[in-house]
């Protein structure tokens, strides 16, 4: 599919409603809705919501790990390893 089928008026929405959501469904692709000839809003299924969501927090997670290697806040391997035994002891 071409990215002008994924490009709708705000009024196809409103004619199309039930059919826009069983298609979002079913071929997951998010569609723009215009207003006036201008991008206003995008609109996807929730698996894909969902999807996209937990990547970003993967992704949130992994700037995170960067910047604090950067700045040198890390701890060696063994001394991690030793800390979580200890705790599996106490428990």
């Amino acid at each position: 599919m071409s990215l002008a089928q994924h490009i709708k008026p705000i009024s196809y929405l409103k004619a199309n409603a039930a059919q826009v959501l069983d298609q979002l469904a079913l071929d997951r692709t998010p569609l723009v809705i215009t207003q006036n000839g201008e991008a206003k809003a995008v609109i996807q299924d929730v698996a894909s919501f969902e999807e996209t969501q937990e990547t970003m927090a993967l992704l949130k997670i992994l700037a995170l790990g960067n910047r604090e290697i950067e700045e040198g806040r890390t701890t060696p391997l063994a001394d991690t390893v030793a800390r979580l035994r200890a705790n599996l002891v106490k428990d």
